[in-house]
């Protein structure tokens, strides 16, 4: 694995062959013993509406990124994804690739944190996980990826759509001891105004620009106005909301967006001159003056900006 990005070769061994290595590895530590909040999660989910692709040569990556993709109202094939994920020179698809791609069919990609309870706990809220394992051993990895859609954790077990097997159940322990050689890398696609209940602020936040950069305003726009119901006071996603706002013609609504941000953060001066340019457009000139006064006040790299703004103002009237 290079800078943290795992790609994966096809080694043709049999499954079982494979399995049976890792169950010999050592004494497997019972799956409830690697939870954290086994207490809090219910005792077993199945996402059996799944769809599922068997994961042809070459088409592991695409195959669950398709299944994925399906689960979130996006019609894709693996034949249509391949080109968009599969590297030649790796004979696989990188993890950027992948989320990148999701982000291009119009879903929000984003990974979870690294830990079983967080994937369990997406599962039991609904959430299909894509992830990367290593089938075989550290120095002779097999990556692989797959789609986990439940758990049973009275069995200890978790269930995935894998390779050419749609339902296929593994031990969590040997599961997590597969996962856990890829940093435990998993992410979720989801419908744009839907968010994974194990995300974090910041991931959000990230995840969210990207899809604003790779997709269109008004599904952007509804992604930030999603998030802001869990962080209303994020400079960031207000912002966002505001320049959607306005890509998508909604000058009333872009301006109330960074008002509310101007307000919530007076020291951000990009908040004032956003402000200020769509009060210019909407008439209200004697608003809009008041704003890139503020925008000129705070001074700093935006300084300029916000006097070509104020100029531009004065002009007008």
């Amino acid at each position: 694995m290079r800078s943290g990005i795992a790609s994966y070769r096809h080694r043709w061994m049999p499954v079982a062959f494979v399995l049976l290595a890792l169950l010999l590895g050592g004494c497997a530590t019972p799956g409830r013993e690697l939870l954290q909040s086994s207490t809090r999660l219910p005792p077993r989910a199945e996402l059996s509406a799944t769809p599922f692709y068997p994961q042809e040569r070459y088409q592991c990556g695409p195959a669950a990124l398709a299944m994925s993709l399906a689960t979130a109202g996006i019609e894709a094939t693996p034949d249509a994804l391949k080109p968009q994920v599969y590297v030649p020179q790796r004979e696989g698809s990188l993890q950027p690739e992948m989320l990148a791609a999701g982000r291009r069919n119009g879903a929000v990609t984003m990974t979870i944190p690294p830990t079983l309870d967080a994937l369990l706990t997406e599962l039991s809220a609904g959430n299909p996980v894509l992830v990367l394992q290593n089938l075989s051993l550290p120095w002779m990895p097999l990556w692989h990826y797959a789609v986990a859609i439940g758990y049973d954790l009275d069995l200890d077990e978790i269930i995935l759509r894998s390779g050419v097997t749609e339902r296929l159940t593994m031990p969590l322990s040997t599961f997590d001891r597969t996962w856990a050689r890829s940093n435990r890398w998993g992410m979720v696609t989801l419908a744009p105004g839907k968010l994974p209940v194990t995300a974090g602020e910041h991931a959000a936040v990230d995840a969210l620009v990207a899809f604003e950069k790779g997709g269109e305003a008004g599904r952007a726009r509804k992604a930030y106005a999603s998030a802001l119901q869990r962080w209303p006071h994020n400079l960031t996603l207000r912002m966002g909301l505001g320049n959607t706002a306005y890509a998508a013609g909604d000058r009333k609504a872009a301006a109330e967006a960074f008002r509310q941000a101007a307000q919530e953060h007076p020291d951000n001066a990009p908040a004032f001159i956003n402000l200020a340019t769509v009060l210019h457009e909407l008439g209200d000139v004697k608003q809009a003056r008041e704003a890139a006064k503020q925008a000129v006040a705070l001074g700093g790299p935006w300084r300029d900006a916000a006097a070509a703004t104020l100029q531009a103002i004065e002009q007008r009237k």
